[in-house]
């Protein structure tokens, strides 16, 4: 009786591609196809809003198993220079329509800011963004950009980081500011990692462009942790060759602490290896 390949007829698995679909924009994932994609390559792709150009980031790749294949849209084709052609169309438009909302805001005193329109590549429909304190009525400027633009028109509602992603700027560091260069997806910032790096809670050193925590402070956040496992916290009592005291400090980067010592209240910087034992609180 002949083996039987148990791989044999089975269908090769479907490859996904993401794709951005602006600079430093989030990933979106779709399928390949049977499509040879190059990063950086310009695609044509049908994102929620309508067809959209977007560029390939990651390279056709076979998907974790936990991804829904069946929810993917394939991308429809490589870019074409008609497809560019309407691209710098959309441009133009998207630029009368920002003129047109920001006079129309201004006119009905509407208290919003509009970040950008973002039309999709048939010029069938056009989206604003724009940031508010509060929940804004805004069906009649609707109403009025539709009927002036003769396109449907969306209005959302974003946030201050997504405002500052959106129009950029250079940072206090001096580069341009990471959400606008490279940060594709927002994550949390909180206090406590400004707190665990020994930082000045001073909200104005540690807020951003956006009036938010700054992203940066995730990024050596992590090690910071891991360092400080190995000291022993601030206030602990500990034995050490320099002398026995209390930890009043902590130098996590050079992995030292600062002891008072309890027999002449001086103060001294001690490594682990200095460290003895910990004494009882």
């Amino acid at each position: 009786m002949a083996d039987i390949d148990p791989f044999e007829g089975s269908q090769p698995t479907a490859k996904i591609v993401a794709v951005s679909l602006q600079q430093a924009g989030h990933l979106y994932n779709f399928l390949a196809g049977d499509r040879t994609l190059r990063r950086g390559e310009r695609v044509l792709v049908e994102s929620e809003n309508g067809a959209r150009l977007g560029t390939v980031e990651i390279e056709p790749h076979e998907p974790a198993q936990t991804i829904d294949l069946s929810a993917l849209r394939p991308v429809i084709r490589i870019a074409s220079e008609t497809d560019f052609h309407a691209e710098r169309e959309t441009l133009s438009r998207e630029a009368h329509a920002r003129r047109l909302c920001v006079e129309r805001v201004r006119e009905s005193r509407t208290q919003m800011k509009l970040v950008s329109a973002d039309y999709t590549l048939d010029g069938r429909k056009v989206v604003f963004y724009f940031v508010a304190e509060g929940r804004i009525d805004f069906r009649d400027l609707v109403r009025d950009l539709a009927n002036t633009l003769r396109v449907r028109v969306e209005m959302k509602q974003i946030g201050a980081r997504d405002e500052t992603k959106v129009t950029g700027g250079i940072g206090p560091c001096g580069r341009e500011l990471c959400c606008s260069s490279w940060l594709r997806d927002f994550e949390a910032v909180t206090v406590k990692m400004a707190r665990e790096q020994g930082l000045a809670l001073n909200p104005s050193r540690l807020a951003g462009m956006c009036g938010r925590l700054k992203c940066c402070l995730r990024y050596e956040y992590a090690s910071y942790v891991e360092l400080k496992r190995a000291l022993p916290n601030v206030g602990k009592r500990v034995q050490c060759v320099k002398g026995d005291g209390r930890v009043v400090r902590q130098n996590t980067l050079k992995q030292t602490v600062l002891v008072q010592r309890e027999e002449d209240g001086g103060v001294v910087e001690v490594t682990l290896e200095d460290l003895v034992a910990s004494r009882p609180q």
